[in-house]
């Protein structure tokens, strides 16, 4: 049976390679987006995908959109939650209203669309709802304003979800982006040494790509996945994992606690 996907943010980076991946496994993707016109361009480049429009924070609009999708195709099996926002900047000078539209955005936005996929998938048996949260909600880094706050309330919140809708049948995961070469960081890498100074700091020895996270999105949303709810699952190189690792040592203290033969 022909799976059905909504992504949001569906328009472009990590979005896009989503809805790509999706629709190339053959599935009928909705490229939901605050942009039409580029909701629409995306769309119109997958084989019977259907372009959305809504902000996620508005749950009227999210509401109209699911409503197109289910009257077009039947409700989503997988629900990618994929939309967000970042406003850079010292917390000393950060706006208020930077803080509170990344939250609202982010944060409000993830809830927004949950539980209109949530419910919907409830009524109807079953299904996947995949959020993105990110490695700086789980280690934080200086001048990210509220977006690690927001990832990281967001990891809670799939916890919650997870609970609440389980027993409907219904699993809730969200996949952690690393250092990836796309999307919102494209700025970032666009500079060469500061690109070279990231990707030396990865085990794996690169930056990743937009189609590592669309592959481990759509891997939590499947059938393989079938008994996993609740999970934050961290697609970052090892870089989490390598903090004390890129940190200086002398080489004398790795043979502490040796034992002479």
């Amino acid at each position: 049976m022909t799976q059905r996907v909504i992504v949001t943010g569906g328009a472009r980076g990590i979005g896009a390679a989503i809805c790509r991946l999706a629709a190339s496994r053959g599935a009928t993707v909705g490229v939901l987006d605050i942009d039409a016109e580029a909701a629409l361009a995306t769309a119109s480049d997958l084989p019977g995908a259907i372009g959305l429009v809504a902000a996620i924070n508005d749950e009227s609009a999210v509401s109209a959109a699911f409503d197109q999708f289910t009257a077009q195709v039947g409700t989503p099996d997988i629900v990618v939650n994929n939309a967000g926002i970042v406003r850079f900047g010292p917390l000393a000078e950060l706006s208020i209203e930077d803080w509170r539209v990344t939250v609202d955005v982010n944060l409000t936005g993830t809830f927004v669309v949950a539980r209109q996929a949530a419910v919907r998938m409830a009524a109807n048996g079953g299904g996947s709802i995949v959020n993105l949260t990110s490695i700086n909600g789980i280690s934080p880094g200086p001048y990210a304003g509220a977006y690690g706050s927001t990832k990281a309330a967001i990891a809670l919140l799939t916890q919650q979800l997870a609970i609440e809708f389980g027993p409907a049948g219904v699993r809730v995961n969200a996949v952690a982006p690393g250092l990836i070469d796309g999307g919102m960081s494209e700025p970032i890498y666009a500079d060469p040494q500061t690109r070279q100074a990231r990707s030396s700091k990865v085990p794996l020895g690169r930056l990743g790509t937009v189609d590592d996270i669309a592959r481990a999105v759509l891997w939590m949303a499947s059938e393989e996945a079938g008994y996993i709810t609740g999970q934050n699952l961290v697609v970052d190189g090892g870089v989490v994992m390598s903090i004390i690792a890129n940190l200086p040592r002398p080489a004398s203290v790795d043979s502490v606690g040796h034992v002479e033969q």
